[in-house]
C-alpha cells in the first residue's frame, strides 16, 4: 500500500495518489495533471479511479483532463448531477484498488454531495478517510456555499451535524484523515498548521466535534463566519458543469507579444495588464496602469478575489514564469490570457517607454510623518478581523478583497497622501496597484506591513472603523 498527500501551498490544497498492486486511485485531483501522470509512471501503475469528494469551489479540479489521459471513470457520490459522465457512487459503494477496498460515506453538509471515502488496508481494517471539506485538522467544512432555495446555511449545518455524528465519529482513534485543505484556506474558519491528523486527535481537539448537542454545532460553526471569495461560486459551477483543456490554454497564454503588441492590445476593450513579479520588484517600476500580484504569495487566490473573469489578461512576469503563470490562474478558472510581453519588464523599460512606480516607505518614516502631516490617511487593507485586533488610530480599513467596490473608494480624497498597508508587505502592493489604476497617485506603500507597524510609537487603537 501506499498512500502520498500532494500539497500545494498557495492554495492549501492537498490531492491525494492511493496505489496498490500496480492499481492507483487519485483524489480531488488539481488542474494540472502531469503530477499524477508521472508519478503513475514512476510507480509504474495504472489509473484505475479518479475519485471527487465534491464539486470544488476554491479551485478547478482536473478530473476531466485526468479522466481523458487515463481513461479513467470520475467517481462523486450521491446526489451529484455534472454537465459530463461521472459514476455516481451509492452510499457505502465499495471500490477496489489493487488489494485495497476503498469506501464511499456520503457527508453532506458542506455541499449536497459532499462524501468521504474511507481507506481499507489490504486485510480490510480501516486505515484512513480522505475528509474532503467535510473535516479539517481543528474545522469543518463552511456551510454556506450550497444554501439557496429552500435550504439555509443553519439547514446546511444541520445536515453536517448529522454526517459527522454519523459517519466519522464512530471510526477508531488510529484512522487517519487526510482533508483537502490546510491552514490559509477559506474552506474553514478554525484550521489548525497541520495537514493530516487522527480520528482521536480531533475528538478531542476540534471544536465542533464537541459541541454537546445539534443546537450547539449549528451555532459553533455558523459564528463568524466571513463572505466567502467572490470566484467560490464561478469554480464551483465550472467543476459541474466541465472546462477545456489545460493545453489549449496555455497554446493561448503563452503567445511572445513585443512592446508594440502590448501597448495595442491593452487599449482593447476588457483587457488588463497583470503583472506577477515580486512586489519588490513592482514597486520599483512597472508599465502604468497595471495590476501587481506576485507568484511568491498567495497568488491564485487573490487573482480570483479581485480580478474579472471576462476580461483579457496581459502578462507582465519574471522571464521563465510565464507558463507557470497562466497555470496557476488556470486552477482558479481563469482561461482568457492573450499573451506575454517578450523580454519582461525590462523590455519595456529599453524600449523608453513611460514607467509608473510606488514609493516605499518604512515604518518608522510613517511614524514620523503622522504628527505633522494632517492630510495623511493610513490605509490597512488587512480584513476586518484582523484590523479589529489592532490598527493605527483613524485609520481606514479597505480589506483588498473589497477594493474594487466603487462605493468605499468614493470616500477617498485624491489630495490625501494615503500610506498604504497589509500585515507583512504582499497585499499592500496589490492595493497600491489597483489605487492606482483608480487614478490614487499620492500614495506609499509600508513595508513590513502592520509587522513592523506596531513596533513604533504609534496610537493602536482596539475599536471599528471602516470606509463606507
Amino acid at each position: 500500500m501506499h498512500v502520498q498527500q500532494l500539497y500545494t501551498n498557495c492554495l492549501s490544497e492537498a490531492a491525494y495518489y492511493i496505489e496498490s498492486n500496480g492499481e492507483c486511485a487519485i483524489i480531488d485531483p488539481l488542474r494540472d495533471i502531469e503530477v499524477y501522470l508521472r508519478l503513475a509512471k514512476e510507480r509504474k501503475a495504472t489509473i484505475k479511479y479518479i475519485f471527487e469528494t465534491h464539486f470544488h469551489a476554491d479551485f478547478v479540479s482536473g478530473h476531466l483532463d485526468l479522466a481523458k489521459e487515463s481513461n479513467a471513470p470520475i467517481v462523486y457520490g450521491p446526489n451529484t448531477q455534472t454537465a459530463f459522465p461521472v459514476h455516481v457512487a451509492k452510499d457505502h459503494e465499495q471500490f477496489k484498488v489493487g488489494a485495497l477496498t476503498i469506501e464511499v460515506l456520503h457527508t453532506p453538509g458542506h455541499t449536497f454531495e459532499s462524501s468521504c471515502y474511507l481507506l481499507k488496508d489490504e486485510n480490510g481494517k480501516d486505515y484512513c478517510i480522505f475528509t474532503g471539506d467535510t473535516l479539517f485538522v481543528g474545522d469543518v467544512g463552511r456551510p454556506d456555499l450550497a444554501q439557496g432555495g429552500d435550504m439555509s446555511m443553519s439547514d446546511l449545518a444541520g445536515m453536517m451535524y448529522d454526517s459527522l455524528q454519523q459517519k466519522i465519529m464512530p471510526l477508531a482513534d488510529h484512522v487517519l484523515v487526510y482533508p483537502a485543505h490546510g491552514p490559509g484556506s477559506s474552506c474553514g474558519k478554525n484550521m489548525g498548521p497541520e495537514t493530516f491528523t487522527t480520528i482521536g486527535e480531533q475528538k478531542q481537539s476540534n471544536y465542533a466535534l464537541q459541541q454537546t448537542s445539534r443546537e450547539a454545532f449549528i451555532k459553533a460553526v455558523t459564528d463568524g463566519l466571513e463572505a466567502p471569495p467572490k470566484y467560490f461560486p464561478i469554480n464551483a459551477k465550472i467543476n459541474k458543469e466541465g472546462y477545456g483543456p489545460l493545453d489549449a490554454i496555455l497554446k493561448k497564454g503563452l503567445t511572445p507579444l513585443s512592446v508594440h503588441e502590448l501597448k495595442a492590445k491593452s487599449n482593447e476593450n476588457n483587457t488588463l495588464i497583470l503583472d506577477t513579479r515580486a512586489a519588490s520588484l513592482f514597486t520599483q517600476g512597472f508599465v502604468p496602469g497595471s495590476v501587481s500580484i506576485g507568484l511568491e504569495g498567495r497568488f491564485a487566490e487573490w487573482a480570483g478575489a479581485i480580478l474579472p473573469f471576462d476580461e483579457t489578461m496581459l502578462l507582465v512576469c519574471e522571464e521563465g514564469k510565464e507558463e507557470e503563470t497562466i497555470i496557476r490562474l488556470a486552477r482558479v478558472g481563469f482561461e482568457r490570457v492573450g499573451g506575454y510581453l517578450q523580454g519582461g519588464f525590462d523590455a519595456w523599460k529599453n524600449a523608453g517607454e513611460p514607467v509608473d512606480l510606488i514609493i516605499d516607505v518604512e515604518a518608522d518614516e510613517l511614524a514620523m510623518d503622522i504628527p505633522h502631516d494632517p492630510n495623511l490617511v493610513v490605509v490597512d487593507v488587512r480584513k476586518e478581523t484582523e484590523f479589529a485586533d489592532g490598527h493605527v488610530k483613524n485609520a481606514v480599513n479597505l480589506p483588498l478583497n473589497e477594493m474594487n467596490d466603487p462605493g468605499l473608494l468614493a470616500n477617498i480624497d485624491e489630495r490625501d497622501n494615503l500610506y498604504v498597508h497589509c500585515a507583512g508587505g504582499y497585499r499592500s502592493v496589490i492595493a497600491s496597484s489597483l489605487l492606482k489604476r483608480q487614478g490614487f497617485h499620492n500614495l506609499r506603500n509600508v513595508t513590513g506591513g502592520w509587522a513592523k507597524i506596531k513596533e513604533q510609537k504609534i496610537d493602536i487603537v482596539k475599536e471599528a472603523s471602516v470606509l463606507n
